[in-house]
C-alpha cells in the first residue's frame, strides 16, 4: 500500500491513477496505475480516501492498495513523487497525527511498539497504548494535582474575598494518594520493562544434569543435542521464546567442571560469561547428587535453582529449589512463573503499567517533587512555595499526556468556587 498525506492528496492520486468513481470520504473506489505516459496500465489498485480531519495524520488522506510486486510499488511511489508529493520522513505520518492533534504523545509512542512487537501479548499490550491507555492510568492523577494546585491558587490569588486557604492536614489528604498512586506506576515499570524489552536467561550447571534437557523442553524441540557423555554442550546455544507473552533469550551453556580438555574449557569460560550477560540465571541441579554452583551464580546477579529429575524415585529437593523434570515436563510452568516474579515482584497489576522507560524517568522525577511539596506542606512553608514544588511535579506529568495550560487551572478555579458573586 502507498499512502499519501496532505492537502494536494487528492490532485496527486488524480494525476497517477484512472479512478472509476470519483472519491468519496471513508470510501474505497477501484481504479487503475498506468504508466508514465498513461498509455499503458501497470496495475489494477483499491483507491481509499479518508478526508481531513477523519484520518490517521487529521490530514486528506489517500491509500493506493496495489499488487505486492515491489517493482509496481516503486513505481506508484515514483509517480506520486513526480506529480509532486514527496518521500515520507521515518514515523512522518504518525508524528503528523500527534502535531495536528490527531493523538497524544504515548498513543504515538505506542505506535511504534505496535510495529515492533514479537509476541501476540506485547502487541495486545501496544494496542491498548494506541487506544489510550497510558494517558488513562495518568488522567486521575493529574485531576487531582490540578484540583490541589488550583485549591491553592485560589488562595493566594482570591486571599481578599475572605476564601479560606486549606489547612495543613486538607492539603495532605489531598496529595498523599497522588503521590502513592504516581510511585504505584513506576514500580509498575519492573513487568512493562520486561513485556516491552524482555529479557535473557542462561541455564547452567555441572555436567549431565539436564541443562540441554531443560533448554529442549523449554523450546518444546530439540535443539542442544543430549547425550549421557558428560561435556557434549562445547558451546553457547541461544533461542528466543517466550514465557507468557514476554519474549526470552534463552541461553544453554557448557557444563562446569574441572578439565583440561582445551575446547571444553572454552565451552566453559563462555557459559561464565552468559552469566554475567544474562538477566537471569538458572542453575540445575540433580536432585540425586550434590551441587556447589548456586553460590558463586549468585555473585553474577539474579538466580532461580532448579532440581532436576524430579520423576525418578528417591528424588528430593530443598524448599529454595523448584523441582522439574526436563523429561516429562514437570514444574516447566512454575518455573516460567517464578523466572517473572523474580524479576518483576507482583507481575502485571490490575491498574495497568507503564512500557516506556521515558515515561518512567519522568513519573520518578514527579514522585520526588511529590514528596518535596509534602516536606513543605508539613513544615508549614509559604503556599507559594509549596505552590513551585506542585508545578515541577505537573512538568513531567505534562510531557507524557500533553502540555496544561493556564486556562485549565483558572477554570479548575472558577467551577469549584462561587467567586465574582
Amino acid at each position: 500500500m502507498v499512502r499519501i498525506s496532505g492537502p494536494q492528496a487528492t490532485q496527486i492520486a488524480a494525476a497517477i491513477l484512472r479512478l472509476n468513481n470519483e472519491p468519496k470520504s471513508w470510501t474505497a473506489v477501484r481504479g487503475v496505475l498506468t504508466d508514465h505516459d498513461n498509455s499503458a496500465i501497470v496495475d489494477e489498485a483499491i483507491v481509499t480516501y479518508f478526508a481531513a480531519p477523519r484520518s490517521y495524520t487529521a490530514e486528506d488522506v489517500i491509500e493506493v492498495s496495489c499488487h505486492g510486486a515491489p517493482v509496481i510499488l516503486r513505481h506508484c511511489l515514483d509517480r506520486a513523487v513526480r506529480a509532486g508529493a514527496r518521500l515520507a520522513e521515518p514515523g512522518e505520518f504518525t508524528l503528523r497525527a500527534y502535531l495536528n492533534g490527531r493523538i497524544d504523545l504515548p498513543r504515538a509512542e505506542a505506535v511504534r511498539d505496535l510495529i515492533e512487537a514479537t509476541t501476540l501479548y506485547q502487541a495486545r499490550i501496544a494496542a491498548q497504548q494506541t487506544q489510550g491507555s497510558v494517558s488513562r492510568l495518568l488522567a486521575p492523577i493529574k485531576t487531582q494535582l490540578l484540583e490541589l494546585i488550583a485549591l491553592l491558587e485560589a488562595g493566594i490569588d482570591f486571599a481578599e474575598d475572605d476564601i479560606s486557604v486549606a489547612p495543613v492536614q486538607e492539603i495532605l489528604r489531598r496529595l498523599e494518594p497522588v503521590i502513592e498512586q504516581t510511585a504505584t506506576l513506576v514500580r509498575s515499570f519492573r513487568y512493562g520493562s520486561l513485556v516491552h524489552n524482555g529479557f535473557s536467561l542462561a541455564i547452567v550447571g555441572e555436567p549431565n544434569v539436564g541443562k540441554s534437557s531443560l533448554f529442549n523442553r523449554l523450546l518444546q524441540q530439540n535443539r542442544a543435542i543430549v547425550t549421557a557423555i558428560p561435556g557434549t554442550t562445547r558451546d553457547v546455544v541461544s533461542e528466543t521464546i517466550e514465557f507468557a507473552g514476554i519474549p526470552v533469550r534463552l541461553v544453554d551453556t557448557a557444563g562446569i567442571r574441572e578439565t583440561e580438555e582445551p575446547i571444553e574449557r572454552l565451552g566453559i569460560e563462555r557459559t561464565y560469561e552468559a552469566m554475567a550477560d544474562a538477566d537471569l540465571t538458572i542453575v540445575v541441579v540433580d536432585g540425586a547428587h550434590p551441587h556447589s554452583l548456586i553460590q558463586t551464580a549468585g555473585k553474577q546477579g539474579k538466580v532461580l535453582v532448579v532440581a532436576n529429575k524430579c520423576d525418578l524415585p528417591g528424588f528430593v529437593s530443598r524448599p529454595d529449589e523448584i523441582p522439574v523434570s526436563a523429561l516429562t515436563g514437570q514444574g516447566v510452568e512454575a518455573l516460567k512463573e517464578a523466572a517473572i516474579n523474580l524479576l518483576a515482584p507482583g507481575g502485571e497489576t490490575h491498574g495497568g503499567f507503564i512500557t516506556s522507560l521515558r515515561h518512567e524517568n519522568l513519573l520518578r522525577e514527579a514522585v520526588a517533587m511529590l514528596e518535596k511539596a509534602k516536606g513543605a506542606a508539613t513544615d508549614g512553608l509559604p503556599h507559594e512555595l509549596l505552590l513551585l514544588d506542585l508545578y515541577c511535579a505537573l512538568q513531567p506529568i505534562d510531557a507524557i499526556t500533553g502540555v496544561t495550560t493556564a486556562d485549565d487551572i483558572l477554570n479548575r478555579i472558577f467551577s469549584t468556587f462561587c467567586i465574582g458573586k
